[in-house]
């Protein structure tokens, strides 16, 4: 499941970046377009910081194929 979580943490901090960096930066864009690039970075934003944060929670992988920290 903390594969799952931290590609989902890439792919949002990726979306933020690039809609943000668009919507900050690309000239002749309509108001509507502005809005749906906002919209688009804050929801990575927001995805983000959600997703790194469960990742947070759970602490470090394993090292050496334990299952948990207290084996090894």
């Amino acid at each position: 499941m903390n594969k799952l979580i931290a590609i989902v943490n890439v792919i949002a901090w990726s979306g933020f970046w690039a809609f943000g960096y668009l919507a900050v930066t690309a000239e002749g864009l309509t108001t509507a377009q502005w809005i749906v690039a906002a919209l688009l970075a804050a929801a990575g934003l927001v995805t983000g910081i959600v997703a790194y944060r469960k990742l947070s929670e759970t602490g470090p992988a394993p090292r050496n194929g334990n299952k948990t920290n207290a084996e090894g």
